[in-house]
């Protein structure tokens, strides 16, 4: 059940109203509850990708969620086309906080399929997928 750039998001919590919806129709869809843990990963997933594009990326330019048979897949667009230094790190938490954040390891520890794309109009999108394991 793909969705389009949903025209709404203007903020995290819109983005993780948005994600939550999906979560619920894709659950009515399957008859399949996810894990109550993969949903908060994805709503903190959610969080730091849209934090982010306004915090570091110069401003949110849309969002889009789409529903794949492994969980939900987020792209966000930002209107900076540089590419965070620890991109593909390892996902470890950083030994000396620096002023940056805790986020984008976050990030990188709970999604998967992780690619960062610079756009020909400028700008860059963040796409991940965060996976949505079935309750127990």
């Amino acid at each position: 059940m793909p969705s389009p750039q949903a025209p709404s998001v203007t903020s995290a919590a819109s983005a993780r109203a948005h994600v939550l919806a999906l979560v619920r129709a894709r659950e009515d869809g399957t008859g399949v509850a996810p894990a109550e843990q993969a949903v908060t990963d994805l709503l903190l997933v959610t969080s730091e990708l849209v934090s982010n594009a306004f915090r570091h990326g110069g401003g949110l330019v849309s969002f889009r969620a789409t529903v794949t048979p492994e969980g939900i897949r987020i792209g966000v667009h930002d209107r900076s086309a540089d590419i965070p230094p620890v991109a593909f790190g390892s996902g470890a938490l950083p030994d000396i906080h620096r002023g940056g954040g805790y986020g984008w390891p976050l990030i990188i520890k709970l999604a998967r399929d992780i690619s960062i794309e610079r756009c020909a109009g400028g700008g860059k999108v963040v796409s991940v997928l965060v996976p949505l394991a079935p309750s127990a």
